[in-house]
């Protein structure tokens, strides 16, 4: 009698939890570090942030010994169009985030971020028609009335949320159509935005307004700094995510956003008004009725591979 196939590996690893665990603690403590350059031009932090990243996601990719695959995305027509989409929208993700951050927004920040996995879910739905059940029905409706209450109170749309969740909804949609690895994709779109990164410093630096020297070894190394608090916790979070269900990781995704939310209130003392209090409670019941989506998904996937031990799990 033969001996029945084993189940499916579907778990969760310690190690995977670990790295992005850290991802997303940087990701959380990240402010910090933008409050610490707001004196600088957000632009100019953003095309540090790109060029320092280079060697940082180069080295990365030496010691996986994955360099290969770039030289075989830059010769193929369809990655490199799909990497200049992926690179623009990143790089108004993080226009908006270093702007916010350093105009004292940090509460606006974190609420986009909130709203972004409902955002995915809506982009998923609209452009591959994917169904949605009753609870992710709830949630986003719950993130709209939440977004409208905001502009209601403020006279416009809170365009800071709005921007970062629809400019990392869209990355990420596109992202998954990059045929590369994330380090190699990572590495991909900083590598192309280098040279007008480069040519912003350059002009920056001879008009006299620039912050790489004229203005103290302080900015210097904080401009340098920007490389490893941008490319670390990506890269990190890129070998925890293969480790970890994509449920888990739905949840542990709003750990940063927490973290923002906390520092906004309690550190940066942004104003909390009685309005945006109620948009967050909004937001946050939406997330808890998607989290229960998530969980309920799982167990149905489980539950159908254990009645099923000779069936992969679906994907």
């Amino acid at each position: 009698m033969s001996k029945p196939l084993p189940l499916p590996v579907d778990e969760d690893t310690p190690r995977g939890f670990a790295f992005a665990l850290a991802a997303y603690l940087l990701w959380g403590f990240l402010p910090f570090y933008m409050k610490a350059v707001a004196h600088i031009p957000a632009v100019e932090v953003v095309a540090h942030r790109v060029v320092w990243s280079v060697p940082i996601a180069g080295l990365v990719l030496i010691w996986l010994g994955r360099t290969r695959d770039i030289s075989i995305a830059l010769r193929t027509p369809r990655t490199l169009m799909m990497a200049v989409v992926t690179a623009a929208l990143i790089t108004v993700n993080w226009s908006i985030y270093v702007w916010s951050i350093g105009a004292g927004r940090a509460l606006e920040t974190a609420l986009g971020y909130y709203i972004n996995p409902l955002f995915s879910i809506f982009l998923g739905a609209v452009l591959l028609k994917e169904s949605l059940d009753g609870r992710q029905k709830i949630a986003i409706a719950l993130a709209i009335v939440a977004v409208a209450l905001l502009a209601w109170e403020s006279g416009g749309v809170p365009w800071v949320s709005v921007g970062l969740a629809l400019s990392w909804g869209f990355y990420a949609f596109f992202k998954k159509s990059l045929p590369v690895g994330p380090n190699q994709g990572f590495f991909l779109e900083v590598m192309m935005l280098t040279p007008p990164a480069i040519a912003f410093i350059i002009y920056t630096e001879s008009s006299g307004v620039g912050h790489f020297g004229d203005t103290g070894i302080g900015d210097v190394l904080l401009l340098l700094g920007c490389g490893v608090v941008t490319a670390v916790p990506l890269m990190i979070y890129a070998n925890g995510a293969k480790l970890l269900r994509l449920s888990t990781i739905g949840i542990m995704q709003y750990i940063a956003p927490t973290m923002i939310f906390v520092i906004a209130v309690f550190v940066f003392r942004e104003p909390f008004g009685p309005y945006k209090l109620v948009a967050f409670v909004l937001i946050w019941t939406a997330l808890a009725v998607y989290s229960s989506s998530l969980l309920r998904s799982r167990k149905a996937r489980r539950a159908a591979v254990l009645l099923e031990p000779g069936q992969p799990p679906s994907p």
